[in-house]
């Protein structure tokens, strides 16, 4: 497979800003300079093409990015989601954060059993979780957010119903660590 294909992949799945250095590692590329430069020329390429997304880039990242010439549409998307009913997978996923969180995405798929980006970027954009990086273990946390417990009228995750229960679940902890 091209090396754009793969970039291209990438630059989609992260929905953030992703560096050259991390691509140049997830496709086994030794240099830094051939991402950029490959980038540099899809860039330019989605530019000149008038496409829907474009490619933009700093010194040392790069993103795909809605075209600025579609920011209205993308904006009535965007709002449209954001005050539209959650879809089943949305309210299955937060009830999960919820019960279990601070939670990994890993752990978060592994009980789902689905790959769970897009629902995350979802409520991420809703307001309902949050993202925490812990540096030490160079991982993510999702949690829910402030406004999360607002919208369901409580206090605490402590007034859900049986939150302590389910919260510290043996058999959900063993089933995480790859004992059941």
């Amino acid at each position: 497979m091209e090396l754009s294909a793969k970039i291209e992949s990438l630059l989609f799945i992260a929905g953030k800003p992703l560096a050259f250095k991390r691509i140049a590692m997830l496709t086994s590329v030794r240099s830094v300079d051939e991402i950029k430069k490959t980038v540099q020329l899809m860039s330019e390429q989605y530019y000149h093409q008038k496409r829907g997304i474009q490619i933009i880039l700093t010194e040392e990242k790069a993103q795909i990015v809605t075209s600025s010439e579609l920011n209205e549409l993308a904006e009535k998307f965007v709002k449209d989601e954001m005050t539209g009913e959650l879809t089943r997978p949305s309210i299955e996923t937060l009830t999960i954060i919820a019960y279990r969180g601070p939670i990994t995405k890993l752990e978060l798929e592994r009980i789902r059993g689905i790959n769970c980006s897009l629902i995350l970027r979802n409520l991420q954009i809703r307001g309902l979780i949050e993202e925490k990086k812990d540096a030490k273990q160079r991982q993510s946390y999702f949690n829910i957010t402030i406004e999360f417990l607002k919208h369901l009228g409580i206090n605490s995750v402590n007034d859900l119903p049986d939150y302590e229960k389910l919260h510290k679940n043996e058999d959900i902890d063993k089933f995480l660590a790859g004992e059941a």
